[in-house]
């Protein structure tokens, strides 16, 4: 299955050739404030099965905790991906890029305790304070 993803400006275009794994819904105030929404919908997914179509010279970085750092589209601000120094084969994914069906749907909520007071839950998927 290849899935493919583009910015808000259709700048950045990306596919990916592999499986997503652990997806979830984030509740830490990065995320939220990254996403300029209640929670961020997550899968990681291989560094290695993730290629950029067109678009490359638009990705801009930026380190939003020690070893964590958001790759963001620099003409639009969409969010790309997010890479980590401790584990560089592996992206975290935020969903709302894609153009594809992932074929995959969120099985936790992470950082309820940090979810917006606004924001009531009302799925039945298992809550986390942390993501373990």
């Amino acid at each position: 299955m290849t899935l493919s993803g583009s910015c808000l400006s259709g700048g950045i275009q990306y596919v990916i050739t592999g499986a997503l794994t652990d997806v979830y819904h984030c509740h830490c105030s990065m995320c939220r404030k990254l996403h300029a929404a209640a929670f961020r919908i997550c899968a990681k997914v291989q560094a290695s099965d993730w290629r950029t179509v067109i678009g490359e010279e638009l990705l801009k970085t930026f380190e939003s905790s020690p070893g964590e750092f958001k790759v963001l589209c620099s003409t639009c601000g969409s969010s790309i991906h997010t890479r980590f120094t401790e584990k560089p084969e592996i992206y975290a994914l935020p969903l709302g890029t894609l153009d594809t069906d992932p074929g995959v749907r969120p099985g936790r909520h992470v950082f309820v305790g940090n979810k917006a007071p606004w924001y009531e839950i009302a799925d039945d998927l298992p809550q986390f304070t942390e993501n373990d």
